[in-house]
Parts: C-alpha cells; sequence; structure tokens
C-alpha cells in the first residue's frame, strides 16, 4: 500500500483538491492517505470530507488523521507540504507595517508579497525540520514542496540536503492553458516553455498544435484585436520577447515591476489590478474556503463531490503516479540549476524547468536561453534577494535582514529599513525571530 502523507492538510487551498485528484486516479487506487495538521477542527473536517467523498465515487482510498507529524510520515512514499507556519493574519500586519513606513507594492518580493522576510523566516524553519524527520522516518521519501517559498526553500534545502529526494512545486504554470483558450483551444492544447525561477518564470516558446503562439499573437497586433493578456504582460512582451507566466507580472507577483504601479494614474492605464484588494480577496477566499469546509463537514447529507467541482490539481498527483507507478510525464518542477538548465542563473539556485518524471526519478530538460535583459532581472530581483535572505537565516545577522530590505525599490534610507525591521520584531509573535536576529 502506498503511503501520502499530506503535511498541512487544513489548507483552505489545497487539501481537498489534492484528495479529489487523488481519488479519482486509477494508478493509486488503494492508497492510503495520511493527513496531518496541528489545527484539530480542520484536520476532523477535512478528513471527514475525505471520507464522505470517496464513498459517493465508489473510490478505494484510505484515509487516516494526526496531529503528529511524525506519525503521519512513517512509512511515506511521498510527503507533500502545503503547509503555512505563520497565518495570513501575520503576513497582513506586515503589510500594514511595510506601508506606514514608505514601502509599496512592485518593490521586492520580500516585503509586500506572500514570500514576506518576516513569513518566510518560519517557513525555513518548518521546511528543515520537515526534511530532517522525512531523512529520519521515511528516508526513502519524495519531498513535494508545494508551500512557500518554493524559490528559497528548493535553493535551502537542496544545497543544505543533498540527500533527501525534493522538489518545489507551483501551479502558475497553468496560466499558458488560459492563453491557449483566450486563443479558441482547450486547456492541454499547448505545449511550451517556462523557464526561470519559481514566480518568475517566462514563456519564450510555445504551440497551439501545429501553430507558433508567437506568430498567433503577432497576427492579432496586426489586425488589432485583444491580446490574450494583460496591457502589462503584452508592454512587456513587446520590450522583450517573452511572456510572463502565473504570478509574473501578475498583481500577485509583488506586482513586479513598480513602474506599472508607481501612481494610481500609472496603474489605471494599464488596467492594473488594485495589488491590497487583490490580497484582501485572496485571503478572505482562503478564510471562507476553510469556513465551507468546516460547515459541510457538519451536514452529512450534502454533496462532496459537489462542493469539489470537476477540476483536477494537475501536478502534484501526475507526479506522484509517474514516480510511483512508472507512468512517464513531463511536468514543471523546481531544482537546482544543475549543468546550466537555465543560462545565466547560478547552478546552486533553484530554477523552474520542465522534468521527465518517472520511477527512477525527476530529469530536468535543458531550456532555451532567456534574453539576457530578462535574465539581469531575475538576477537583481529574485536570485540576490533569496541569497542576502538565506545567508540572513543561517547566520542571524540583523545586518543583512537590513541589507535584505534595503534592495527593495522603495528603500530609502538605513533609518528606514531599521525602524521597519525593528515594528515587526517587536510584534508580540515575533519573539522567536527577534530572538534569531539578536546577534
Amino acid at each position: 500500500m502506498l503511503k501520502i502523507s499530506l503535511i498541512g492538510a487544513g489548507s483552505g487551498c489545497f487539501s481537498l483538491g489534492l484528495v479529489r485528484d487523488v481519488c479519482a486516479s486509477k494508478y493509486l487506487s488503494g492508497s492510503l492517505v495520511s493527513l496531518m495538521d496541528i489545527n484539530k477542527e480542520r484536520l476532523d473536517a477535512v478528513y471527514e470530507l475525505c471520507v464522505r467523498y470517496t464513498k459517493e465515487i465508489g473510490g478505494n482510498m484510505h484515509f487516516e488523521k494526526t496531529l503528529d507529524r511524525v506519525e503521519s510520515l512513517k512509512g511515506a512514499g511521498f510527503v507533500v507540504n502545503t503547509a503555512l507556519a505563520a497565518p495570513h493574519r501575520h503576513l497582513k500586519d506586515g503589510f500594514e507595517i511595510a506601508e506606514k513606513h514608505g514601502f509599496k507594492f512592485g518593490g521586492s518580493y520580500h516585503i509586500m508579497y506572500d514570500e514576506a522576510f518576516w513569513i518566510n523566516f518560519y517557513q525555513f524553519r518548518l521546511f528543515e525540520s520537515l526534511t530532517q524527520d522525512i531523512l529520519t522516518y521515511c528516508p526513502g521519501a519524495w519531498h513535494l514542496m508545494v508551500a512557500n517559498p518554493v524559490v528559497a526553500g528548493t535553493t535551502l534545502i537542496q544545497r543544505k540536503y543533498p540527500e533527501a529526494k525534493m522538489v518545489g512545486l507551483c501551479h502558475g504554470y497553468s496560466h499558458a492553458n488560459h492563453i491557449a483558450k483566450n486563443f479558441g483551444y482547450d486547456y492541454g492544447d499547448i505545449t511550451f516553455q517556462m523557464p526561470g525561477v519559481n514566480h518568475f518564470v517566462w514563456l519564450n516558446s510555445g504551440y497551439l498544435k501545429d501553430k507558433n503562439l508567437f506568430d498567433l499573437i503577432e497576427e492579432r497586433r496586426k489586425t488589432g484585436d485583444s491580446m490574450p493578456f494583460s496591457k502589462i504582460h503584452d508592454d512587456f512582451y513587446k520590450r522583450h520577447g517573452v511572456i510572463g507566466i502565473g504570478d509574473t507580472l501578475n498583481w500577485t507577483g509583488a506586482s513586479w515591476p513598480w513602474w506599472y504601479h508607481s501612481d494610481d494614474e500609472v496603474e489605471r492605464s494599464y488596467g492594473a489590478d488594485d495589488p491590497m484588494d487583490g490580497w484582501n480577496g485572496y485571503f478572505n477566499s482562503v478564510a471562507k474556503n476553510a469556513a465551507d469546509i468546516i460547515e459541510l463537514a457538519k451536514k452529512p447529507d450534502r454533496s462532496v463531490k459537489e462542493f469539489l467541482g470537476d477540476g483536477s490539481d494537475d501536478l502534484i498527483i501526475p507526479l506522484v503516479e509517474s514516480i510511483a507507478c512508472n507512468i512517464p510525464k513531463i511536468k514543471f518542477v523546481n531544482l537546482l540549476n544543475r549543468s546550466g538548465l537555465v543560462p545565466g542563473v547560478p547552478e546552486d539556485f533553484a530554477v523552474e524547468v520542465q522534468a521527465l518524471c518517472q520511477k527512477d526519478g525527476v530529469y530536468p530538460i535543458q531550456t532555451d536561453p532567456l534574453p539576457r535583459t530578462v535574465v539581469a532581472y531575475i538576477l537583481r530581483d529574485r536570485v540576490a534577494p533569496v541569497e542576502m535572505e538565506l545567508e540572513a537565516y543561517r547566520t542571524g545577522r540583523i545586518e543583512w535582514l537590513e541589507e535584505l530590505v534595503m534592495m527593495d525599490k522603495w528603500a530609502s534610507s538605513l533609518r528606514q529599513a531599521r525602524e521597519f525591521i525593528n515594528e515587526i520584531l517587536n510584534l508580540p509573535y515575533h519573539s522567536e525571530m527577534k530572538t534569531h536576529f539578536s546577534g
């Protein structure tokens, strides 16, 4: 019996979608899914819905629930980590403090984004302790890291624990399917490359069946038809010849770059969404989904299948099938840039690329080079800050945390950075982080 350990099973984002996919898999029938979370109410609700859903669809899946991570890991062949060690309320609190000190969206991914340094600190600790437990209690298991920050977390873990079998995963690639749909094609009709680093990835070649995507885009431009992406995406494409995918160039992706959000008038001219409105909508959606899960669990007469719908995650469970059942598939994964998979990015830094996944491993596929101008942005806005943050985390040096903040476009002085950091560290729930950076 294959055992899949789901860490953070009470997630309002991922858990039930994962269960829907694993229950629908004809290859994983009979497997055991071990649901683990530290929130008993959410854990109980998810377990209840999993059992009901399996009965509704006539599935053959087994479930267990536990508050004990070690118990969940024992005997697991796969560990899926969706856990968030710090609640969204802490992220939002930090956003408000950052704005008070003059920081805005469009600066860096380490302040006005869900990879904020005051969240990443706790995620790094979680990633390390989970990896140590995996190596102790299920050393042959594959660790699928879905929780953010994927790029920094993958870089940290694969550097420090090279013996661990892990990859980072992100759903941002699915944005390309929406571009295909805009042209009247079905999901899956597009084949494409999307190299880069997580949340900063670029479609540099693509085909809709036998038609070159970039030729179709230029045909639309000549006829004056609407583009299959936003004005911001189109402007950047005209500048650099590649298309931002997923969080890249989106309001979610730190609203990078800043000049599209420099003031309200500019933002309106590009039809940009207000980033804070977007984040508030996201926070409310996740909270509502978690509440709906708990409420549905209390109503045994309601259909779980109807609640979940027919969509598919189309990433995590297919990858499990590839490795567990030797069904070769090409999937997007995050791993160290060995052998220059993405030219121009350091070899010991995590990149996001396609890989052949099969029983004996995950084999990344070499990509075509990105424009040098785009690589320059990767190095400046993703690689450099992540390296600074990881060194600050490794050493506990407050000076390097200050320099991380000073990398932000909206940072104007060391005094500003210090006052901002001090207010973050002095929040009552950040005592552990404050001690870490106390010298």
